[in-house]
């Protein structure tokens, strides 16, 4: 599948991540038709979308986006708690939250959606997820389209970052890959490659990240320096926006010590 094969995307999980998603693509251009379990949190993603931080309507108000192209993008976007109606999306994005024991994503959740989208979305459409740690082939295995089964990795807010980590496996089709690198680049942002490893370690970004700070929390736990003193070295010696142990980046991006 071509990225101008795409004119429908259904997106999984109305949360954080699923809203940013639908906000990035029916500004893009695309319709979204996003489902969640219930009403309520629908109801709570469409006023996000519109009216929150960075909703739409404050790109109204900086100039950004028009009044005519915001009524626009929130008629493309569908919101529903039934599956059925994602039948027949050309790429689903998975953005599944709410790990158990206070774990940022759900494994087990994932493989059961996965399972139960594969037997309903037609055979055609990519399934990508958004998953910030899981290993890409291990989620494949729930269905019969690795060759179009793909990561996806979007940052939070997804609608504000510009990274995107596109994480293909052994079986990821070269057109699948380019398919989710173009779509990136159409809602302007920045994809990057990453081959998919074992062991649920994450990609580059929280990688990076992960070993920075559990350093910088080795420097403060043997006393070399405070976490203060660590945060500044970082922030004037390499020009980084927070201190690795500042930031309290860890749960919000998937990294775990």
């Amino acid at each position: 599948m071509k990225l101008e094969n795409v004119k429908s995307i259904g997106v999984v999980g109305a949360g954080v991540m699923g809203g940013g998603i639908s906000q990035s693509a029916i500004l893009a251009g695309y319709k979204v038709v996003c489902r969640d379990l219930t009403d309520e949190i629908l109801e709570r993603t469409r006023d996000t979308i519109a009216n929150g931080r960075f909703g739409i309507k404050g790109g109204v108000e900086r100039g950004k986006q028009t009044q005519e192209e915001m009524d626009q993008a929130m008629a493309r976007l569908t919101l529903t708690t039934k599956v059925e109606d994602l039948k027949d999306c050309d790429l689903i994005i998975e953005a599944i939250g709410g790990g158990e024991n206070g774990q940022l994503e759900n494994k087990p959740l994932k493989l059961k959606v996965w399972a139960e989208l594969d037997k309903i979305v037609k055979k055609e459409a990519a399934f990508a997820s958004n998953t910030s740690v899981f290993t890409i082939s291990d989620l494949a295995v729930a269905t019969e389209r690795k060759d179009i089964f793909i990561g996806m990795h979007l940052f939070s807010p997804a609608n504000i970052m510009k990274l995107v980590e596109v994480i293909y496996t052994a079986d990821t089709s070269e057109e699948t890959i380019k398919l989710i690198e173009d779509l990136s680049k159409s809602m302007g942002k920045t994809p990057v490659r990453v081959k998919d490893v074992p062991g649920d370690t994450g990609f580059i970004g929280n990688r990076v990240f992960g070993a920075a700070r559990r350093e910088a929390q080795k420097i403060v736990d043997e006393g070399i320096a405070t976490a203060e003193d660590v945060d500044t070295a970082m922030m004037m010696g390499f020009n980084w926006p927070a201190g690795p142990i500042g930031m309290g980046l860890g749960a919000r991006s998937g990294w775990k010590k």
